[in-house]
């Protein structure tokens, strides 16, 4: 059974790590899907992957920044046109990671990282919901992070905008529960993505640009507890993708831990 037969599916942050792994995991299944990302060589590389699937006559791309309120305006309108006007599917992949200690972070830096995972995730479901007002079993499946329930050091700006994202996630649940939409966030960690370019266990991928005097020790305490690495994007794409199917017609209101045992 293809889960996705017919389903129409707007993904963000689509042009690299988990984002692409979810596109290519939901036109495998049947989907329709809108690819969105800023970076416009990375939404070629999804082309070329969904080309050698042979699934691309059922992919669209857009670019868009989802920190800026008229790209996403924009992006959405040229999404929902490609998909027939309604959408059943959101998924707000889109997310930066900056390292640093937080005495040495720039307010400028702090707010880029809220604007562009906390900020573009809520701008992103606001200018989607008429559409999945009249999409079939609408689900929205927003990105958390392991780093918004446990201590991830040298990451504060990057915590706060995911505990942010995981708040929303609850309340948005339960504002539109009565009209059909259900929301729901993965907390994906130890997943090697283009935003971590983490792929194991040594100290020079346990975490993203992290400061020269870093405490390794603290950090070798994030590694998974099964497997031997970190694991690949195609792990949460399955999560997700089961999360905005009809397997998750059941499911809102909560989020999904991801992360080998990281934090048992």
């Amino acid at each position: 059974m293809n889960r996705y037969d017919d389903r129409r599916v707007l993904i963000t942050g689509a042009g690299s790590g988990i984002g692409q792994a979810t596109v290519l995991r939901m036109l495998a299944e049947g989907g329709h899907v809108v690819a969105a990302d800023v970076d416009t060589a990375g939404l070629t590389a999804t082309r070329k992957l969904a080309a050698d699937t042979g699934t691309q006559a059922r992919l669209h791309t857009v670019q868009v920044n989802i920190a800026d309120e008229t790209s996403v305006r924009e992006a959405v309108a040229a999404a929902l046109a490609a998909l027939g006007g309604s959408l059943d599917v959101l998924v707000n992949a889109a997310g930066i990671l900056r390292s640093s200690h937080t005495h040495e972070t720039s307010l400028e830096q702090f707010n880029q990282v809220i604007a562009v995972n906390l900020t573009g995730t809520f701008l992103m479901i606001r200018e989607t919901i008429p559409a999945l007002l009249q999409g079939e079993s609408p689900a929205v499946v927003n990105f958390s992070s392991t780093s918004a329930s446990f201590a991830h050091p040298y990451m504060a700006a990057y915590a706060a905008s995911k505990g942010g994202i995981q708040a929303m996630t609850h309340a948005l649940a339960a504002e539109y529960s009565k009209q059909g939409i259900r929301f729901t966030a993965v907390a994906p960690g130890s997943i090697s993505s283009g935003m971590t370019d983490a792929s194991g266990t040594s100290k020079e991928n346990v975490g993203p640009g992290l400061p020269d005097d870093a405490n390794y020790e603290v950090m070798m305490k994030l590694l998974p507890a099964i497997g031997e690495g970190f694991a690949g994007p195609e792990t949460v794409a399955g999560v997700v993708a089961m999360l905005g199917s009809v397997d998750g017609a059941f499911i809102t209101g909560t989020e999904i831990r991801i992360d080998g045992g990281t934090h048992m």
